[in-house]
């Protein structure tokens, strides 16, 4: 029963995120238990459950016998989250550059080419940008810091689709993994200045428009 339970919780908990991804519940709105639980046909304590999660995951902000509020991520708050990721994946790599393998490097060019798929959809173009830097990283063989990094792209995903959805177009894919193989291509001759240099600018590109 409890895992039944759990497992009602955590689909609701997707879902949640999934209309939030899709752009059906937009950020400011206020989501309403009841209209909720109509929703998704079940009763109140997994979604009750599901809203709480997403309360200590910042996705929402509770307001007590009002709401559920979608919170806005700010400019600033993603420019935090960027300069940490620089500092994280940048930091990392010049640790490790140095044992990459030539199968480590073709497993990031297999990632990058599905990068630049032009039958991508803006999610499926995400995640395989989110993995080509989770991989990246997982060649530290640091666990927390690629927990780290796989918590902040979830906090990213929101902001792409905040500030994305609406102006998605076939012409981001280059824009924002152009970087890929240049960054593969140094790796390649260990220079790892220029790697460097590549990475930064390849974080850059994430630019709110």
């Amino acid at each position: 029963m409890a895992k039944t339970k759990e497992s009602l919780k955590t689909q609701i908990y997707n879902a949640i995120l999934d209309h939030i991804f899709s752009g059906e519940f937009k950020p400011g709105q206020i989501l309403n238990e009841k209209e909720l639980v109509e929703k998704f046909g079940c009763s109140k304590a997994p979604v009750r459950e599901a809203l709480i999660a997403l309360c200590s995951d910042n996705v929402l902000r509770s307001f007590p016998r009002y709401g559920y509020e979608i919170i806005r991520l700010t400019s600033e708050e993603i420019e935090e989250i960027q300069n940490y990721r620089l500092i994280l994946e940048t930091g990392y790599l010049r640790n490790c550059y140095h044992n990459l393998t030539k199968l480590q490097l073709s497993e990031l060019t297999r990632i990058a080419d599905r990068c630049l798929s032009p039958e991508s959809t803006v999610w499926e173009h995400w995640e395989a940008n989110t993995e080509f830097h989770l991989t990246l990283l997982s060649f530290a063989h640091n666990r927390y810091a690629s927990e780290q990094l796989a918590r902040s792209m979830a906090i990213l995903k929101r902001a792409y689709a905040q500030f994305y959805w609406h102006t998605w177009n076939q012409s981001v894919p280059s824009i924002d993994v152009q970087h890929h193989y240049p960054i593969i291509e140094s790796l390649e001759k260990k220079d790892i200045e220029r790697a460097i240099q590549l990475l930064k600018e390849d974080l850059s590109d994430f630019c709110l428009y």
